[in-house]
């Protein structure tokens, strides 16, 4: 017999000390026992888990890894629905019944396996819980890091944008400052200019007058001296 069976004849020991079971359900058990085993032996990524917690991870250690090979025990099924054992001492051989019409018993059986897997099961399944929330929980934290370097830009970009709108302020204002000197100096000259128009049509004026008194004196000073030579 291989090892497997001693482990399968250990469970059913321990199962038929109370009730009656079927082949079906022992062999259902012992897969559940294998499985068991298999995911405390290698458990998923980030899990930790304890394997001593487990009363029957030794034994299936054992089995598993070929310690307990010629070492079982033969199991017999029988037709009937008497319960029969019968050992020898040192190495004898060992029938136990196997009932084939034990429906009641097999549920019964099936829950006191439940009842017995279900806390590490439970254990389990909260250690792959917690792995997968602090997974999520890393991602989370990846995200809002990037996220609070996306603010951080942001906020060197809002900062370079408010400086250089008060740099346009500030040019808007120098244009202005200077537009206003622009017009106080033209309206000074357009004041200058017309005021030299002014003077120069004054001057012009007053050349006409000079001009006139002096063509009316040499005009007088002739008729006076044609006035001399007709009297001589």
């Amino acid at each position: 017999m291989d090892s497997t069976q001693q482990i399968l004849e250990n469970n059913v020991q321990e199962s038929v000390t109370k009730l009656k079971m079927t082949h079906r359900q022992a062999s259902k058990k012992f897969e559940n026992l294998k499985k068991r085993y298999k995911e405390l032996k290698n458990p998923p990524p980030g899990v930790k888990v304890v394997p001593q917690s487990w009363p029957f991870f030794s034994l299936m250690d054992d089995a598993m890894e070929g310690r307990l090979q010629s070492s079982a025990p033969i199991l017999k099924a029988l037709p009937n629905n008497k319960f029969a054992e019968s050992e020898e001492v040192n190495g004898s051989i060992q029938d136990v019944d196997i009932s084939t019409n034990c429906e009641p018993q097999e549920r019964k059986s099936e829950q006191l396996l439940m009842q017995r897997e279900n806390p590490y099961q439970d254990v389990a399944a909260l250690d792959r819980e917690r792995a997968l929330l602090d997974r999520e929980r890393a991602a989370t934290e990846r995200e809002r890091a990037v996220m609070e370097r996306e603010r951080a830009v942001m906020e060197r970009e809002r900062a370079v944008m408010e400086r250089e709108k008060l740099m346009l302020e500030k040019d808007r204002d120098a244009l202005r400052s200077e537009r206003l000197t622009l017009e106080k100096e033209k309206a000074k000259w357009l004041r200058l200019m017309v005021q030299k128009e002014r003077t120069e049509e004054v001057t012009e004026d007053d050349s006409k007058v000079m001009n006139s008194d002096a063509v009316d004196k040499r005009e007088r000073v002739l008729f006076l001296l044609e006035k001399l030579a007709e009297n001589i």
